[in-house]
């Protein structure tokens, strides 16, 4: 139907496009290697600052929910955190970063901490009271019930905050490169909108949804690999 619209001429495209011209123009761009370099200038700030992320965010998790006054200390500051839109730091952001891949960074860093930090926390904090009691029978030390017990059943909570923080991160590289970027999906975007060129601007935003429908499969699928021995 869509295909069909924009065959009639129904579909203007100085605010839209079709799917034959997104597809003409997607092979254009390839061809070109405009969109390779796009996306692999976001998909570098992506990946620097998730792994950032999971660098901070799984041992700070960990620590918070096994040791309860350091839990008590940061509670209220990682709630408060959690609540302030991270995007409304971005021109705090800017100015110690500047415009650039380090701002972008940054931001991809601050949005896929806390999804990863608070779900690591209740991994921890809500682990089977059976089975901290089996582990202190058979007079287990503190260092091998978090080792042998902690962290595997922490696991899957870990990895839903993975899973959540890929999104997150995905929304912040690409507006970070919306508001203040040169280089990267988001800044092709936003260009293209400014020049309405509706066909880019639906490559860009196409290509996204499916990086992130791809990073959501594969995170799924290592939460799954995960979860084998856990009862249905």
């Amino acid at each position: 139907i869509w295909q069909f619209c924009w065959s009639m001429g129904w579909i203007s495209p100085l605010f839209f496009s079709g799917p034959s011209a997104i597809a003409k123009r997607f092979v254009e761009m390839v061809a070109s290697g405009e969109l390779q370099h796009h996306a692999l200038y976001s998909g570098r700030s992506f990946l620097i600052g998730f792994l950032m992320a999971v660098a901070v965010g799984v041992p700070l998790g960990v620590a918070i929910g096994w040791y309860r006054r350091l839990n008590l200390a940061l509670n209220p500051l990682i709630n408060a955190f959690y609540a302030t839109p991270r995007i409304a730091l971005f021109p705090l952001i800017i100015i110690w970063f500047g415009i650039g891949s380090g701002s972008s960074i940054f931001l991809v860093f601050l949005a896929a901490t806390m999804p990863i930090l608070i779900n690591t926390i209740a991994g921890v904090r809500n682990i089977d009271a059976d089975l901290l009691r089996a582990a202190k029978a058979f007079c287990a030390t503190d260092w091998q019930i978090f080792k042998t017990v902690a962290l595997p059943y922490s696991v899957p909570f870990i990895l839903t905050g993975v899973r959540q923080s890929v999104a997150h991160g995905l929304i912040a590289v690409i507006i970070a490169e919306l508001s203040a970027g040169s280089q990267g999906i988001g800044f092709l975007i936003s260009y293209a909108g400014q020049t309405f060129a509706t066909d880019t601007l639906l490559v860009g935003a196409l290509l996204t949804s499916l990086a992130g429908m791809l990073l959501g499969w594969l995170t799924e699928r290592l939460q799954r690999y995960f979860q084998r021995w856990r009862p249905n």
